[in-house]
This record gives C-alpha cells, structure tokens and sequence, in this order.
C-alpha cells in the first residue's frame, strides 16, 4: 500500500469516528429532548404578539406592579428573578416577560432593535391583563430596553430598579464575534453542551432558593432556550440599540442601580464595570445606587438584601 493511500484510509477512518460520534451526540440530544418534553409546560400565561407566542409570568396583586427584564442569553428568566420576586409579591404585582427567544416564548426570526422589542414587552403585559404605569426591574442588558422605555413613555414607568442593568456605554468598545455566536447557537442545537459538565447550573441554581423541580425545569429550559437565533439578533443589534438610548440622554425618574463586582461574565474589571453606572447615575436627579460584593446576577445571590432596598426606596419616593 501507499503513503498515499495509507493516508487516505487513515483520513476516512477518522472522518467515520467523527461522524459516528457526532450522530451519536445529535441523537442523545433528541432523546433527552424528547424525555424533557413533560418538564416544559410553561409556568405564565402565552399571550399572543405579532403572532406568535410570548411568556408573561405573574403573581401577586399589589398596587404597584414590578415588571422584571432579563438580561440577554437568560434563558430562564421566570425562573432566574424567582429568589428576588417570590419575596416581594406579598405586597407588589410581579410581571415577567420573556422575550421572544427566551423560556416558554417563541423562537422568531424578527428584529431586535430596541423599537421592537419595546412594543413587543408592552403589547405582551397588556394581552397578559396589566396595566401601566410600572416599575421596571431590568438586568444586564435589558437595562437599555428599561431605560428607553422611560424616554419614549415616560407615564409608563415610575421608576427603574436596575439590577446589574446595562448603560448605554458600556456598549462603545464591545465587539460582536458573530462567528463565536454562531458556533455556540450550532452547539446548542446539536446537543454539544450536554457534554460540558455543569453549564447549565445557572446562578438561580447554584444560590438561588428554587425547589428541585424547579431546577429540573431551569435545565430543561437551557437545553431548548441557548444562544438561540433571536438571542443572536438581539446581541448583534445592542450596539446600535444603545447608541439610539444614549442619544436621547438619561431619563429623569426614581432610579435606583445595584452594582456587582462585575465577575460572572461581564468581560469588565471590578473598578470599570462600577464606574460605568456610576457616571450614569450622577445624571439623574435623586438616582441612587448601592455596591454589592457578588456576581454580575446579582438578584441570584443578594435577593434578601435587594428586596430590602427596593422597599426602602419605594417607600422613600413614594412610587
């Protein structure tokens, strides 16, 4: 036999393992789908926008109503802000909207610029039967989507509570890899992620104070809701989106910013990730904020202490 033809044979040998084993881990994958299925009925209402099918989570009957906003690639937010608002429903009405690419909503290929996702949130709490005006509890990115809803219907929003929340300018130096979302969003699909231990013990999982159902759940939830497309749009287009909020400057209402030590995957150090929001909050007038020594998902392991706080300041201001 020939080099050639030995390198050949070697060649397609090692190309059959791979595919042999990439069939085998698709195949796990749909299985395991398949076996989740019972696990994945969805915990709020479906509310129907623009045709298609939006999660919106509610609880309590409280006068106020704090309408919390996950942060991009949460892909459970119902269950990820449960530690938080499970403490305040008593005496508050609690919305969360997850937004098309998230939990039990749809998977959608619609734009994600900061207009539509905005219509989309309010049109999904009014078919959910809220009403404004609301307290917005954003995290991460979702902060932008907060902070123009305060500069577009400033009746709506009586205050914002930023949990982590994003500011337009922590956006200027970010650069979108759109190769690395796609190749995530690929693994995601093909069933990859099953092989890498504990990616998907979220924060909620780890320090939040969810049953085991509940985490059965949250799983489940990872395995069908990871860098999904609309996920990818909505990050491909922040930049953009954050220009646009930056542009009509900082909203003048009761706002309150936790801030993190910025560990937990923001790609900042402590020292900028903090003086970030901080700029941003010395625009505001009366606007506060409160450092926490914990991760980026703060509300995932300082939920009794931030439910303190937003009374407090709820009470201060009178919202």
């Amino acid at each position: 036999m020939t080099k050639r033809k030995k390198a050949l044979m070697i060649t397609s040998i090692i190309l059959g393992v791979l595919i042999l084993l990439m069939a085998g881990i698709f195949i796990n994958h749909k299985i395991r789908l398949n076996s989740e299925k019972e696990l994945l009925a969805p915990l709020g209402k479906l509310v129907e926008v623009d045709g298609h099918n939006m999660s919106v989570y509610t609880e309590g009957d409280g006068e106020a109503t704090l309408v919390f906003m996950s942060g991009s690639g949460t892909c459970s937010p119902i269950l990820d802000f449960k530690s938080l608002y499970s403490l305040m429903s008593d005496d508050y009405t609690i919305a969360v909207v997850e937004k098309f690419g998230y939990g039990f909503s749809d998977v959608v290929d619609r734009s994600r610029d900061i207009d539509t996702m905005l219509e989309d949130t309010r049109a999904a709490l009014t078919a959910a039967g809220m009403t404004a005006p609301y307290i917005l509890c954003p995290h991460s990115m979702s902060g932008l989507e907060a902070l123009y809803w305060a500069q577009k219907y400033p009746e709506e929003v009586t205050a914002i509570i930023g949990l982590d929340m994003a500011v337009p300018k922590y956006y200027e130096s970010m650069e979108i890899n759109s190769f690395m979302l796609s190749l995530s969003s690929w693994a995601a699909d093909f069933g990859i992620t099953r092989l890498l231990p504990g990616i998907s013990e979220s924060e909620a999982i780890l320090h939040g104070t969810l049953t085991e159902q509940e985490k059965d759940i949250y799983r489940a939830v990872f395995y069908t809701r990871t860098a999904t497309s609309t996920m990818l749009k909505e990050t491909e287009a922040v930049k953009d989106n954050a220009k646009l909020v930056e542009s009509k400057g900082a909203p003048q209402l009761p706002m309150l910013l936790f801030i993190s030590d910025g560990s937990g995957g923001t790609a900042f150090d402590k020292e900028t990730w903090r003086s970030i929001p901080k700029e941003y909050i010395a625009q505001v007038e009366g606007g506060e904020y409160i450092e926490l020594d914990c991760p980026h998902y703060v509300h995932d392991h300082e939920y009794q202490l931030i439910s303190e706080k937003i009374r407090d300041f709820l009470a201060e201001d009178n919202t």
